[in-house]
């Protein structure tokens, strides 16, 4: 016995779907390595050790095509952008890095946040995330 998906086929003479009026979320990944330390009201607590981790930072924008647009943002510009800021914590002690004194996961989207703003007025999330922790922080934005 064999299982089929059907699926339609297109009209004779079609052509690819509009995306005028429609609304997508794209995002773009990328990656840096850095140190820090926390420091939590227990001096004795583990995070106040220095140590470092590899993150995860993703960055999405979303709004409707526009007629005669092929895409909501370029993800070429997506990657520039999010390139100059993983290039500025890439190796870094996150403590020294002004705004990241006390580097936890919600400050350092936050922190990417007012970064890529500018360059990206429809940024709708920014996360970053510890893989090997399985842990991941999601700031969203433009929600009330």
């Amino acid at each position: 016995m064999t299982s089929q998906t059907t699926r339609p086929e297109p009209a004779s003479g079609s052509t690819a779907p509009s995306l005028s009026g429609r609304t997508f979320e794209v995002s773009r990944a990328g990656h840096f390595e850095a140190a820090h330390h926390l420091a939590p009201k227990d001096p004795n607590h583990p995070y106040g050790q220095l140590h470092g981790h590899s993150f995860r930072v993703e960055i999405a924008v979303s709004g409707v095509v526009k007629e005669g647009e092929d895409w909501v943002a370029d993800f070429a510009i997506l990657g520039d952008v999010l390139a100059n800021v993983t290039g500025i914590l890439d190796h870094s002690y996150l403590n020294e890095i002004p705004g990241l004194e006390l580097p936890t996961l919600e400050r350092i989207c936050v922190w990417i946040a007012d970064r890529v703003l500018p360059d990206l007025p429809r940024l709708t999330r920014v996360s970053v995330s510890r893989p090997s922790l399985s842990e991941t922080c999601t700031l969203r934005l433009g929600e009330s």
